[in-house]
């Protein structure tokens, strides 16, 4: 996702995002567990995209 998608959502919407990405990291985690992983560049993606959205977070919760 665009960082300038997720700075014009709200607050509750980051948060709603951030549990939509902790559940897709678990079920990536399970398919490299279980070896049906085809793309393991999916891994890096999602935890950048986790950290992008904490960040975000963070910067509302301040201002």
């Amino acid at each position: 996702m665009d960082v300038k998608e997720l700075r014009n959502m709200t607050l509750v919407d980051l948060k709603q995002e951030l549990q939509t990405l902790l559940k897709i990291q678990f079920s990536i985690r399970m398919q490299l567990a279980t070896q049906q992983m085809a793309n393991t560049n999916q891994i890096k993606q999602n935890r950048r995209d986790i950290a992008r959205v904490k960040t975000i977070i963070t910067e509302k919760s301040i201002a």
